[in-house]
């Protein structure tokens, strides 16, 4: 198996304690205030529910709909990230007087099944971050997002992938995580969730998409529609701009996080040498962005997706809390740190799907890279 190397300036040893310190010391901390922090989200997010709701089915004219539509998708964004994403992460499983926020049982307010994620996700891809053939967002869906994944011919066109898949990235993702996209687009052998097309997988893996698939579609296009009467219309066309909303502003979020020319993409059989190098490999293989602090809340301090990578198990809160830290931490010890406007790297990522889009030829070993952002 191939092990990274990293620059021989870097004493990783040193960097590996001071992040254990910032972990030891946040963790001691962990408790009310941050459940508070979370009820209060869940609290503004359930009104911005009722209101985008109410605005939606009442609006007389374009303006008022509009509001509804945007507060709709505030709902539906903070369920996503801030609320929902840390909770499946299990960042309030052990704090007290956290009900209703803790991860086993926990119904997530998107079509996407718990479990598959939490396997997809929560296991593979945050400990196998951006390793070919361990980690399935290398290869999101049906586009390239590592230079060590196979080329296909279907990547020909992932550059105009932001036109026509982000407006519907909730519903890609539930089928990129319950194996759908595996089942009916892949090759056998790029296959990430499933491990053949036996009858068996078949039905499991329909079974699991359609667990939350069915009821989040009949509520949002079928049961507050009808509620509506002849203005069926009205409330479905809300339901769907808010739901597009959402997924626009989740793509743009994680693809930030993940992709760009800098960001350290590993090959297949790469594993660390220890914690510490774990650590580099996780902030290497990540980016920031600079947003203000309430954009951050509907980032689900995404935003922050170093820290986030570094300690994924934490409330989101305590992401923003720790980030001049870890920053300052990583450029003392030459681990590159990537930061940057939310503009800034929104274009990295559209350079770098222009680029997997036109690269075929394999691609050489790299060692993880610690040059900084420019």
């Amino acid at each position: 198996m191939q092990t990274i190397e990293t620059a021989p300036t870097v004493d990783l040893e040193a960097f590996g304690a001071e992040i254990d310190a910032i972990r030891r010391r946040v963790e001691s901390q962990l408790g009310a205030d941050d459940v508070r922090h979370i009820r209060r989200v869940a609290r503004f997010s359930r009104g911005m529910e009722v209101l985008g709701r109410g605005l939606i089915h009442f609006s007389p004219e374009p303006l008022t709909f509009s509001l509804g539509v945007l507060a709709l998708s505030v709902h539906k964004q903070l369920h996503s990230s801030e609320i929902g994403h840390a909770v499946l992460h299990g960042a309030y499983d052990s704090l007290p007087d956290a009900d209703g926020f803790r991860s086993k049982g926990y119904w997530w307010e998107t079509p996407i099944d718990e479990e598959s994620w939490r396997r997809g996700h929560n296991i593979r891809h945050h400990q196998y971050t951006n390793i070919a053939g361990k980690d399935p967002d290398c290869a999101y869906g049906t586009i390239r997002l590592n230079d060590k994944v196979p080329y296909r011919d279907h990547h020909a066109d992932q550059a105009w992938h932001p036109l026509y898949v982000w407006p519907t990235f909730t519903f890609n993702m539930s089928m990129h995580f319950s194996g759908m996209i595996d089942l009916y687009t892949r090759r056998r052998e790029d296959f990430d969730f499933i491990d053949d097309r036996s009858s068996k997988t078949i039905v499991a893996t329909h079974r699991r998409w359609l667990r939350k698939a069915i009821p989040y579609y009949l509520k949002e296009y079928a049961l507050f529609p009808l509620m509506a009467g002849p203005m069926f219309w009205k409330v479905a066309l809300g339901n769907w701009l808010a739901e597009c909303t959402r997924s626009v502003y989740s793509a743009a979020t994680i693809f930030c996080g993940h992709v760009g020319e800098t960001t350290a993409a590993y090959e297949p059989g790469t594993r660390a040498r220890g914690r510490a190098q774990w650590y580099a490999m996780q902030v290497q293989a990540a980016n920031n962005f600079e947003v203000p602090h309430l954009v951050s809340i509907l980032c689900g301090a995404l935003d922050y997706q170093i820290e986030h990578h570094l300690f994924p198990k934490w409330p989101p809160n305590r992401l923003r809390e720790v980030a001049p830290e870890i920053r300052e931490i990583c450029e003392r010890h030459g681990v590159s740190y990537r930061t940057g406007s939310w503009g800034t790297m929104l274009r990295r990522v559209f350079r770098q799907l222009r680029h997997l889009s036109r690269n075929p030829a394999p691609a050489t070993a790299t060692t993880a890279s610690t040059a900084s952002a420019r």
